[in-house]
């Protein structure tokens, strides 16, 4: 089964035409790439010293993870959209497998208290950025097979919540706020997109905040970010001290920064500086300027992931339109909250930035997209992207020109 699914079928990779890619898509997430492996570097320098003797050690590991990053990738494209869409059941329960056994002691590896992690020997997988990815093949199958039902009764609204509540549940139990917030938002999207009347979605949105309502008010630690969050510096040694921090490495920063390799809030004064606050040490270095170039490049994957989706729709292509939907808007929700909290628009929380932060499971998962993108777009254009077809060299003769 295996290695059925990367049978010699044409793809991005293989084709008439050779390497046949979305190259604005690619070349916008290899330039966030690049950008990430070089804060990454500046970021932790101080911070690597001390703890490995070597300035350079979580650069070298990030070498390792933008590797395989892009052995996903690679990958990810060779697979046909039709046999994601076979498999999402599969996918669904394997992400529910993923989800419990990071609870299981002796499994889970706890971190700054909490269980997010599955401990391998040289490298952790963080199972909820599995999930995530996972849920929105599932949702993107069930909306293409109930697409009357979901627009149409109540009942088909509903059912994807069997699916989506205890999956929240266990990303609660690690606990993992940021992305069961990442998770329910994207999945929210996609079900408007599916066709969900405005009155129910609207409900959905009013239930949803009621709920963020309710687990702020569970967690007084959650409390205490909040009420932080708004007056930071009343606390700047306690509670507020992090985000404090940021914002000095803003200010810090000015228009074009005070250079590459400069910051001063990474030599321990501001914690977590190449993973959860990297933004913060690239603004400190590169400046206004530098800021808004990174947003502006993330500004340009998301958009772009959101058009291949409207290409894949426009090519009848619905389940390919729904994935694309669903991962562009996973982007978008951890793009905006870890960028709102460093700035301090939100409440502290531990999600990483896409391409940017430093963490292997984030940034394999993150390539891994990229890939299934690249083919979402390939299939839309040329519709060779059915595992029924029978091709042939002629096939390819009549490929539309790359004209996006």
């Amino acid at each position: 089964m295996i290695f059925g699914i990367f049978k010699p079928y044409p793809s991005p990779l293989i084709s008439g035409r050779g390497i046949d890619l979305d190259f604005p898509m690619l070349a916008g997430c290899l330039a966030l790439l690049g950008l990430g492996l070089v804060m990454i570097t500046s970021a932790s320098s101080e911070v690597a010293a001390v703890q490995s003797g070597n300035p350079l050690y979580h650069m070298f590991r990030h070498l390792v993870y933008v590797f395989l990053g892009l052995v996903a990738c690679g990958a990810t494209m060779l697979v046909p959209i039709a046999t994601w869409q076979r498999m999402g059941f599969l996918m669904l329960l394997g992400a529910f497998g993923l989800l419990v056994l990071v609870l299981v002691p002796g499994i889970g590896r706890e971190v700054n208290g909490s269980m997010r992690w599955i401990g391998f020997s040289f490298f952790n997988v963080q199972p909820s950025e599995i999930a995530k990815v996972f849920v929105v093949v599932y949702l993107a199958g069930y909306l293409v097979r109930r697409q009357t039902e979901v627009r149409e009764t109540w009942m088909g609204f509903f059912k994807p919540f069997i699916v989506l509540l205890p999956m929240a549940a266990l990303l609660l139990m690690e606990p993992d706020f940021g992305a069961t917030v990442v998770m329910m938002g994207a999945a929210a999207a996609m079900l408007f997109l599916g066709g969900v009347g405005l009155f129910r979605f609207s409900l959905m949105v009013v239930l949803a905040v009621l709920a963020v309502f309710v687990l702020v008010q569970a967690q007084p630690y959650r409390m205490a970010r909040l009420i932080t969050f708004t007056d930071p510096w009343s606390d700047q040694f306690g509670s507020g001290y992090q985000l404090t921090q940021a914002l000095i490495a803003f200010g810090r920063g000015e228009w074009l920064g005070v250079g590459l390799g400069n910051s001063v809030q990474k030599q321990f004064y501001l914690p977590e500086a190449h993973t959860d606050f990297v933004f913060s040490v690239l603004a400190e270095e590169l400046g206004v300027v530098g800021s808004l170039v990174t947003i502006a490049l993330f500004v340009f994957v998301t958009v772009r992931a959101l058009y291949i989706g409207l290409w894949a729709e426009k090519a009848k292509q619905f389940f390919a339109a729904y994935v694309a939907f669903g991962l562009a808007f996973l982007w978008i929700g951890q793009f905006l909250i870890n960028i709102g909290v460093n700035v301090g628009l939100l409440p502290t929380k531990g999600l990483t930035l896409p391409f940017l932060s430093y963490g292997g499971s984030s940034l394999v998962i993150c390539c891994a997209c990229v890939g299934l993108l690249l083919r979402i777009e390939w299939e839309s254009r040329t519709h060779l992207g059915s595992e029924e077809h029978e091709f042939s060299e002629s096939d390819f003769a009549e490929e539309s020109s790359h004209g996006r």
